[in-house]
């Protein structure tokens, strides 16, 4: 009986990083606890995974899957248990063959090209469909924009005129992908916001569906019983962000996570001269967060994601908006971690988050009458 074997004990005791590297699994990378990377048989980019301190690993395309030292040797080498065994504990060391290494190296080299170029393809063709909703849509001060913001208790009054990021479509599809097929779940008026990166280019854009019908809140959307989301984002929005005000020599950046949010807090205008902007959502905001054992959420910013939004140099003093209607751990690790890259790309930046109150956005607030 192979449980029986006292090598058994021995084998399970080898660290999976050690493991790793003697198996020559060089593509992977260290993700906290974690290694991923391109599957070694079948070559899938950032398909498989180990977990160094479970042990478990995966391939989500070719099912290769296990929970221990020695399944990982065997689905890696192709032995059987046997085999395996001997060649971790040393007395029958296995290797395989060159041409077999060339051949896996090869296959996940192609599996690399192709996905990236899946990839790219695809943020272009998002890309160009952002642009096209961009220029179909109309400024905002002529539509139904004034009339939605009024309905979520932004006075446009108070605002001195509707932000050039804003601007509107009389009757917008809604498409949605549904199994294979995209399908027009809905028409409407939107409000459609430009998502610019850091050059200033339009790389995105978030829709906002509205009612019809007074007082033009947000559009009820349905689909076979199914509720959907009232806003949508199209395009490549990573590291970019909505510019509701930007005023010359303006030196301290206001950002809240939704359009309503940020100009909740323009309204209350807790700084002259600040610039205002939307982020998008918290994982925009804040980029990739490392992972640390024992926490579920770090605070600590991956500084390898190169893609992360970074505010611009004429920032001296960053404030994020905390919403209290989240995770308020989630929330507030997001947050950080954003602010501390920033604080590490930009020296002498000064970071600083506002909670709106437990429960409650920034826009609950001023439609309360809190101030």
């Amino acid at each position: 009986m192979y449980n029986e074997d006292p090598r058994l004990a021995d084998a399970k005791l080898i660290p999976m990083r050690d493991l790793v590297e003697r198996l020559g699994l060089t593509n992977l990378r260290s993700m906290g606890a974690e290694m991923v990377g391109p599957c070694p048989l079948c070559g899938g980019r950032d398909r498989f995974g180990i977990n160094l301190n479970a042990g478990a690993f995966l391939c989500r395309k070719c099912d290769l899957r296990g929970g221990d030292q020695i399944a990982l040797t065997m689905g890696v080498l192709n032995l059987d248990f046997k085999a395996a065994l001997s060649w971790l504990c040393g007395d029958a060391p296995a290797q395989l063959d060159p041409a077999e290494i060339e051949r896996r190296r090869r296959r996940a080299a192609e599996a690399d090209r192709k996905q990236k170029a899946a990839q790219d393809r695809y943020r272009r063709r998002a890309i160009s469909d952002a642009e096209r909703i961009w220029g179909n849509s109309r400024p905002g001060r002529l539509g139904i924009v004034p009339a939605y913001l009024q309905a979520r208790g932004i006075d446009p009054v108070m605002l001195g005129e509707i932000p050039a990021a804003l601007r509107f479509i009389v009757d917008h599809p809604y498409v949605k992908k549904i199994g294979k097929d995209y399908v027009t779940v809905h028409r409407g008026p939107c409000m459609i916001a430009g998502i610019l990166n850091m050059r200033g280019d339009l790389v995105a854009v978030h829709q906002t569906w509205v009612d019809r019908n007074p007082p033009h809140g947000k559009a009820s959307i349905t689909y076979q019983g199914e509720t959907m989301p009232s806003k949508l984002v199209r395009g490549s929005k990573k590291s970019g962000a909505i510019r509701l005000h930007t005023p010359k020599a303006a030196e301290v950046l206001i950002m809240g996570e939704g359009i309503e949010t940020t100009l909740s807090a323009m309204v209350a205008a807790p700084f002259p001269n600040a610039a205002y902007w939307a982020g998008v959502d918290l994982g925009n905001m804040s980029g990739r967060m490392q992972k640390v054992k024992g926490q579920k959420y770090s605070g600590v910013p991956d500084m390898s994601d190169s893609d992360a939004f970074v505010p611009p140099s004429w920032v001296k003093r960053l404030l994020f908006i905390m919403d209290g209607d989240s995770d308020p751990v989630m929330t507030r690790a997001k947050l950080e971690c954003g602010l501390r890259r920033a604080m590490a790309i930009r020296p002498g930046l000064k970071g600083q988050i506002v909670h709106s109150g437990d429960g409650v956005d920034m826009n609950d607030v001023l439609r309360a009458g809190a101030g």
